[in-house]
């Protein structure tokens, strides 16, 4: 399950969502995480798939790829459908013991499900399409008006960048770890799930040696190179939009304003 974490790892490719500029991938990003909340129906989420997969398409990102990821927070999904199929009031569908089934709990089940796994793939390609790097230039640049009231946008956008690098890294740690004790005659495959999260604590420990070991080596060599954050610091590639941005941000909002429309048309 380890390997299928796809968050925070870049899929190199040739295709004109890995040329975009960062802050067109933000913002679109952003918009279409936006777009999951604005009491969705069919027809909209219809709109959304259609979106979201030509992106993908376009992106030259395996599919099954991008679905390993949603194999990492599948407890989650389970346990959110779960809580609104069993206690959403409506229309009685199906009652077992003191559980009522409704109609809506249904309805609401499906569409939160549909929504997670967009927004999971929504959020996963960006960062498969875009380096760590690029991500901390776009950042940075697309919060640059929050330095005028004294808020340090670099620091912010260092720390997510950051942050992202070391989920692949510490995905890749917690394997060897588990590799080593399974060796020794550490289980950590059968038994329920309790049993599992119990078999799970021993990790922690050289787990969170690892990481305090390597963020320390990570301050250590940013000192000695003098860093000392993003006052006066220069761009070894510069951000520039150019036309291809352009028409990726009118393809998002005709995106936005296509939702808004159907939503209106459909509550009238």
């Amino acid at each position: 399950m380890l390997k299928d974490i796809t968050l925070g790892q870049y899929y190199p490719s040739n295709s004109i969502i890995h040329k975009l500029d960062p802050r067109v991938k933000l913002f679109g990003t952003f918009a279409f995480i936006v777009s999951l909340f604005l009491g969705m129906n069919a027809i909209m989420y219809v709109i959304s798939a259609i979106f979201l997969f030509a992106m993908i398409k376009v992106s030259k990102v395996p599919v099954k790829y991008m679905l390993k990821g949603i194999k990492a927070i599948v407890v989650i999904i389970i346990f959110t459908v779960g809580f609104h199929i069993f206690f959403t009031k409506g229309t009685p569908l199906i009652t077992i013991w003191k559980i009522t089934i409704t109609k809506e709990g249904l309805t609401n089940a499906v569409f939160m499900f549909i929504r997670l796994l967009f927004l999971i793939m929504g959020s996963s390609l960006m960062t498969l399409t875009t380096t760590p790097n690029d991500l901390t230039d776009g950042l940075e640049k697309s919060l640059g008006f929050l330095k005028k009231i004294k808020v340090p946008v670099h620091e912010f956008a260092m720390i997510m960048s950051i942050a992202l690098r070391f989920i692949p890294i510490l995905t890749e740690e917690t394997d060897k770890i588990m590799k080593a004790q399974m060796a020794r005659g550490a289980d950590f495959e059968t038994g329920g799930l309790i049993k599992k999260a119990k078999a799970m604590v021993p990790l922690l420990v050289p787990l969170f040696i690892s990481a305090f070991r390597r963020a320390n080596d990570l301050a250590t060599a940013m000192e000695a190179r003098c860093y000392n954050g993003g006052e006066g610091r220069t761009k070894m590639k510069p951000l520039k939009y150019k036309a291809r941005d352009g028409y990726a941000y009118l393809i998002i909002f005709a995106y936005l304003a296509i939702l808004i429309a159907v939503r209106i048309i459909v509550k009238m």
